[in-house]
């Protein structure tokens, strides 16, 4: 881009937010010497513009393309380490299941809540209270 081009594409970018706001669309196109500058009124993506065989055609400003090649790069290499993965078996990682002593511990942990809870039960039924151990029930007021 030209050091000339510089303060029309500034200020194509100052003029986004009044384009839409008077509803023009979501394109600003502004004549340059050596053809047309193209702002996105919504992503801020400038484009240089030129006439062509009868047609306009739009190529992305050079630091917009450096960063589209760079992150189309990083897609690139995260595509082929899946494929890769993929191809040798190795896909995302399965959660282990847990082990027969971890069932047996949280089976009776489970159990011993259970009892107690049915203990707790039983007691309302038979119109008695029951306090946790190591608390001292607080006497009511009368």
């Amino acid at each position: 881009m030209r050091i000339r081009s510089l303060p029309l594409v500034f200020g194509a970018l100052l003029l986004a937010g009044s384009a839409q706001a008077e509803g023009e669309g979501r394109y600003r196109m502004d004549k340059t010497d050596s053809g047309l500058v193209r702002l996105d009124t919504v992503t801020g993506e400038v484009s240089l513009c030129r006439e062509q065989d009868g047609q306009i055609v739009c190529r992305m400003a050079a630091d917009e393309r450096a960063a589209f090649e760079k992150e189309l790069d990083l897609l690139t290499k995260r595509i082929e380490a899946l494929e890769k993965g993929g191809a040798t078996g190795q896909t995302a990682v399965k959660p282990s299941l847990p082990t027969d002593e971890e069932i047996d511990r949280t089976m009776s942990i489970m159990e011993k809540m259970m009892q107690r809870f049915m203990g707790i039960v039983k007691n309302l039924e038979d119109g008695e209270e029951e306090t946790a151990p190591g608390t001292d029930a607080i006497p009511e007021k009368t």
